[in-house]
C-alpha cells in the first residue's frame, strides 16, 4: 500500500465519482384498494427497445404510496412476457440496482391462464438485507434483464408488459405489485392473478474461470490452515503508516457474524510510533492479474475503545513489487476508506486508485482516482475488475469509478487487506484506542470480468455447496 501526501495527487486524473442517492419518482396513484396505509406504485423503462433483442431489460423502480413503512422482502413485482417456444428456458440477472444487486432474487413461473401476449412471468424479489421502503420512499433504478440459456435471440415486442416506446421512467401498470399476497398496483395479463410464488431461480453467476474463494474460517492468526491457503499474516516491520510502528499478526482474530465466518483486524496507538500496531493480511503468491476481484468489507468511522480522531486507513487491494522509481511494470488497484481524513482531506473519504507508477524520493506518481466524501461505516461489497480496457470499481453493486488502459498491469500481483495510521496527527492524545476493520470473504476469477450480481451470486454458490476455500489460479 502506498503512501500517498495528497499535494502528489495532482497528477492523477479525477474519474467517475459514487452514484448516490437516488432519483425521486414522481407521486403515482394506487391502482387497487388496500389495507389502511399500505400502497405500492411501479415505474418501468427499457434500455432494450427493439421488438426482438439478445435479451429484455426491464428496468424497474418501487416506490411506497402509503403511509407505514413496508419491508421489502414481503414485496413481489412481476413482468409478464410470452415465451418464444413452449420449452424455453430463461435465466435473470441484475445489471445495477442503487440498493444493491445482492438483495434482489429473479425467479420465473407460467401463467395458469395463458393469453396471446402472456404464459411466462419474471418475479422480482428482496431479500431481507433490503430492508424497508419509508412512506414516500423508492428503491431507485433497478437495472434487471433476462434472456434464453441458450442465447437465442428473444422476440418481446408481443409481451405483454413490454413497451419499446417506453424509453424513460413512468407509471406502468402492465407490471403488478404485491405486498403480503395482496395486490396492490397493476393488472395480471386475462384475469390471471399474481399467485402462487415460485420456487427461487439463482441469479446467473457468469462465466466460470479459475477461481479464488475464502471466507476466513480459521481458528486464529496462527492456523496452519491460513499459511496452507496462501496467506501471510504479516509480521515484518516497515512502511507504509507511522514510523517506529509494528504489524502484529496476533491483533489478527476470527470470529462468527451474522452466521458468517468473519476475518478481523484491529489497529491501535497510544500516540506514540512505539506504541503503534497495524495489521495486514496478503497472499504470499502474486499470480493475480486481470479478471474480477471482489469482497466484501466492513469499514468503521468509530474506534471501538478509546478516543477517536486518528488519520486510519482501512483497505483492500492489490499490488506487486517496484522493481526501480518510476518503473512502468509497477501495479496498483486500491479501495481505501479514511474515516477520519488524512493527506490533507478533513473527514471521511473513500478513494479507489489505479496506479501506473512512482517515486518515493523525490515523490511523483502517476494514477488516476475516483473518491466520494461521504460515511462509509459498516458492510460493503466491494468489486474491481480488470480486463484489457480498463479497470473498473464498483461498490454495493454501483459503478465507483473507471479508469483507463494506460493503468493497466504488465505483471501479476498480490491480493492484500491492511490497516494502519497515516501519521498521529489526527489523534495526538497517549490514550490507547484500536480500531476494527472486518473481512466476511474475498473472490477472485481469473480473466473473467463478472457483474457485481454474478459476484454475489458465484459467492452464494460456493456458500451453498459447503465450500468455505478454494483455489485453481495456477501460480504465475
Amino acid at each position: 500500500m502506498t503512501t500517498r501526501p495528497t499535494r502528489h495527487r495532482t497528477r492523477a486524473a479525477l474519474a467517475v465519482t459514487a452514484l448516490l442517492g437516488s432519483a425521486v419518482l414522481a407521486t403515482l396513484p394506487v391502482s387497487s384498494a388496500s389495507a389502511a396505509g399500505e400502497g405500492l406504485a411501479v415505474q418501468y423503462r427499457t434500455s432494450a427497445s427493439g421488438a426482438t433483442a439478445d435479451q429484455s431489460e426491464p428496468w424497474l423502480k418501487l416506490r411506497n404510496t402509503g403511509s407505514a413503512a413496508v419491508s421489502l422482502s414481503q414485496v413481489k413485482i412481476r413482468y409478464y412476457f410470452k415465451a418464444d417456444s413452449a420449452n424455453a428456458s430463461y435465466r435473470f440477472a441484475c445489471s445495477w440496482a442503487v440498493k444493491g444487486c445482492s438483495v434482489i432474487t429473479g425467479t420465473f413461473g407460467t401463467l395458469a391462464n395463458p393469453t396471446s401476449t402472456a404464459d411466462r412471468y419474471l418475479e422480482i424479489g428482496f431479500t431481507p438485507a433490503a430492508g424497508s421502503l419509508a412512506p414516500g420512499a423508492d428503491t431507485g433504478d433497478m437495472q434487471l434483464r433476462f434472456y434464453q440459456s441458450t442465447w437465442q435471440t428473444l422476440n418481446q415486442g408481443d409481451d405483454y408488459s413490454f413497451s419499446g416506446a417506453q424509453t424513460s421512467y413512468a407509471d406502468w401498470t402492465k407490471v403488478t405489485a404485491q405486498l403480503s399476497g395482496s395486490t396492490l398496483w397493476g393488472t395480471a395479463p386475462g384475469g390471471n392473478t399474481p399467485d402462487p410464488t415460485p420456487t427461487p431461480t439463482p441469479t446467473d453467476p457468469g462465466p466460470s474461470g479459475a477461481t479464488l474463494f475464502d471466507d476466513f474460517s480459521y481458528a486464529s492468526s496462527t492456523d496452519p490452515a491460513l499459511s496452507a491457503h496462501g496467506w501471510n499474516v504479516r509480521s515484518n516491520a516497515g512502511g507504509p503508516g507511522v514510523p517506529g510502528a509494528t504489524w502484529d499478526p496476533s491483533k489478527v482474530t476470527f470470529s462468527s457474524e451474522g452466521g458468517s465466518s468473519v476475518m478481523n483486524m484491529e489497529t491501535s496507538s497510544a500516540g506514540t510510533g512505539s506504541t503503534t500496531t497495524h495489521t495486514e493480511v496478503l497472499t504470499k503468491n502474486t499470480k493475480f492479474k486481470n479478471g474480477t476481484y471482489a469482497a466484501r468489507v466492513k469499514f468503521s468511522d468509530a474506534p471501538k475503545y478509546g478516543p477517536d480522531g486518528d488519520h486510519i486507513v482501512q483497505t483492500f487491494f492489490t499490488i506487486n513489487d517496484l522493481k526501480a522509481p518510476m518503473a512502468d511494470d509497477y501495479a496498483e488497484y486500491d479501495f481505501e476508506y479514511l474515516p477520519n481524513g488524512g493527506w490533507g482531506e478533513p473527514a471521511n473519504i473513500l478513494y479507489t486508485t489505479s496506479w501506473e507508477t512512482y517515486d518515493p524520493d523525490p515523490w511523483q506518481a502517476v494514477n488516476q482516482h475516483s473518491e466520494s466524501r461521504q460515511s462509509f461505516a459498516g458492510w460493503h461489497d466491494l468489486v474491481v475488475t480488470i480486463d484489457n480496457d480498463a479497470i473498473t470499481y464498483s461498490i454495493d453493486g454501483r459503478l465507483f469509478g473507471t479508469h483507463g488502459s494506460q493503468y493497466l498491469p504488465e505483471r501479476p500481483m498480490s491480493i492484500n487487506f491492511n490497516q494502519w495510521l497515516i501519521d498521529l496527527n489526527g489523534q495526538t492524545s497517549t490514550t490507547a484506542r484500536a480500531y476494527d476493520q472486518r473481512v466476511d470473504y474475498v473472490l477472485h476469477v481469473k480473466d473473467q470480468v463478472l457483474t457485481p450480481a454474478q459476484v454475489a451470486a458465484k459467492v452464494a454458490a460456493l456458500r451453498g455447496a459447503g465450500t468455505s476455500f478454494v483455489d485453481e489460479v495456477p501460480a504465475s
